[in-house]
């Protein structure tokens, strides 16, 4: 998931605000890793698991047919030196109509995939904002950046100024799945929240 542009307006506002809250003598920087905070937060574990369990049939029946369209060309390929003209052209018209169909069911299923991991992102994001402002104002911090993008300014950062793990920490002992599941908060996301293979 890269959609650090849902947070990143929401974090730049954060920092300015933190660094007015605080006093003009505290300088307490710290960096996090947004994107991975949110993901492996329990309710982002979750909302990813629930996620790849919605999408698993569509998968399925994108590789079947990716399959279909396999057998196809083995098809065409082993029968070319035997097959007439005609029967080539018939074959090679189906892999064509089956090929152009499951790109078009594939780049629908994609950008359905990735409006539900935005709405994912937006809510849990509004979420871990809440809980960024309250750990950052608690521990003195004046400015609080996310490194997740790779366009970060951010080019050099101690490991000891990144918040992510204690972030997590917070969002899981204050949210309602804590109750609800065991899963490490540093696990990596499920499968599912990856984007559809391109066929």
């Amino acid at each position: 998931m890269t959609k650090n542009y849902i947070v990143l307006s929401a974090l730049a506002l954060s920092a300015v605000t933190l660094g007015r809250a605080q006093s003009p003598a505290s300088n307490k920087v710290g960096i996090i890793h947004i994107q991975n905070a949110i993901i492996s937060t329990k309710d982002g574990q979750k909302a990813a698991s629930e996620l790849q369990t919605r999408f698993a049939p569509k998968k399925a029946d994108l590789d079947k047919k990716q399959s279909t369209i396999a057998q196809l060309q083995e098809q065409l390929r082993k029968g070319s030196a035997t097959m007439s003209e005609e029967a080539k052209q018939k074959l090679v018209r189906e892999i064509d109509q089956n090929t152009k169909s499951l790109n078009r069911e594939t780049e629908d299923a994609q950008a359905e995939l990735d409006q539900e991991q935005n709405k994912i992102m937006q809510e849990l994001g509004g979420r871990m904002m809440t809980v960024i402002d309250k750990y950052a104002k608690d521990n003195g911090y004046s400015l609080v950046l996310d490194v997740s993008s790779q366009q970060t300014p951010v080019l050099y950062a101690a490991n000891s100024i990144d918040i992510t793990q204690d972030i997590i920490a917070l969002y899981d002992k204050n949210s309602p799945a804590a109750s609800n599941t065991a899963a490490p908060a540093a696990a990596a996301p499920p499968a599912a929240a990856k984007p559809l293979p391109k066929k």
